[in-house]
């Protein structure tokens, strides 16, 4: 099945420019065209899309993205340094993580002592 660039956009939750940017900065490879010209993205397509998502979502850098898209347009050669690029973001995305749920836990722990003082405060009126 094939989607026209509006379709795409909504199904990968990108706006229509954001998907001609990775276009043009090849992160995508140029879609398939309609008998029309426009661009009929592909099931494939929007799969690589949200694995770019998920991506950008953890923090990995454009330039590494484009790298990572470089190589996988290399085919099963590539396979090594690709691994290679996700297990070090992995690496990272844990350590972004982990900092998070510490501050998560500040924030549980100042909480739960405005939550003490207004019973105090409560308890006392």
């Amino acid at each position: 099945m094939t989607y026209p660039i509006a379709e795409a956009a909504h199904r990968s939750g990108l706006s229509i420019d954001t998907l001609r940017y990775y276009e043009r900065i090849d992160l995508i490879a140029p879609p398939a065209r309609d008998a029309a010209g426009r661009r009929a993205y592909s099931d494939d397509d929007l799969a690589w899309l949200t694995f770019l998502t998920r991506l950008r979502t953890t923090g990995m850098p454009i330039k590494l993205m484009r790298e990572y898209a470089r190589l996988c347009r290399q085919g099963p050669v590539t396979a090594a340094p690709r691994k290679t690029i996700l297990e070090e973001h992995r690496a990272d995305v844990r350590a972004r993580i982990a900092d998070l749920q510490s501050s998560l836990a500040a924030l549980d722990y100042k909480i739960d002592n405005y939550e003490r003082i207004m019973r105090t405060q409560e308890a006392s009126a």
